[in-house]
């Protein structure tokens, strides 16, 4: 199938998942992970309609961003090094993966120098996986407090990877966790951090992540074919 064919068939599952959720299609967003795939792709995409894509590593992303032609979304969704940060300020609209203070800060400090605010989401290890990045369940309300704190950065949710299973139903435990967390930080009420955004699901298990109130879904595999 060509790209334009997997983007209008994952657009319709994506639609299909939030309706027998109850939920508004137009509140799940797609994210097309463009790690390793050229910038003729993103492009090739991006004529197709799909303007918000998400990369995982800096040195590639920001080649990558200079040859697309199409202004097009990025989103920063891999582990990020505090020293790579300055590479992507001003570059990415949102960073998914914040799971340390020292990280935040180094944010906060690179956006101020230009002057803007970066949304960001706090990245969590709801299965544990000793291979995973990501603050515990237990110490996401305190990271969350301590970010939000950052006059340069706004909290806008959270972000999990569950562990893979053939059977996407095997992830949606992990889901309804971090709904659940989210759901509790919001009754919090702490200034300057929202919970609107769920950055979950990915090819294989993204209509389960919709079902469980996914507003993020970063798709790679399925969109522009194996890696």
């Amino acid at each position: 199938m060509s790209l334009s064919a997997n983007l209008k068939k994952i657009r319709s599952q994506i639609y299909a998942a939030a309706l027998s959720a109850g939920r508004e299609p137009a509140a799940v967003r797609l994210i097309a992970v463009s790690k390793t795939k050229p910038a003729s792709m993103v492009d090739e995409a991006a004529a197709a309609g799909q303007l918000l894509f998400g990369e995982n590593y800096v040195q590639e992303f920001t080649v990558k961003a200079m040859e697309v032609g199409y202004p097009v979304e990025w989103h920063f969704i891999g582990h990020l090094q505090s020293n790579k940060v300055k590479f992507i300020a001003g570059l990415v609209a949102m960073i998914h993966s914040v799971d340390r203070l020292s990280l935040a800060e180094e944010i906060d400090r690179q956006w101020q120098r230009i002057g803007k605010v970066c949304d960001i989401l706090i990245q969590v290890n709801v299965s544990g996986e000793a291979t995973k990045n990501g603050t515990t369940s237990a110490e996401a309300e305190a990271l969350v407090r301590q970010v939000a704190l950052l006059p340069n950065v706004r909290i806008c949710g959270l972000m999990t990877m569950p562990p893979f299973f053939d059977d996407p139903e095997e992830a949606r435990p992990y889901f309804h966790e971090l709904k659940l967390l989210a759901e509790e930080i919001e009754s919090l009420a702490i200034p300057s951090a929202s919970m609107q955004e769920l950055s979950m699901g990915m090819s294989g298990d993204f209509e389960v992540a919709i079902e469980e109130g996914a507003t993020l879904v970063r798709i790679g595999s399925a969109l522009f074919g194996s890696r």
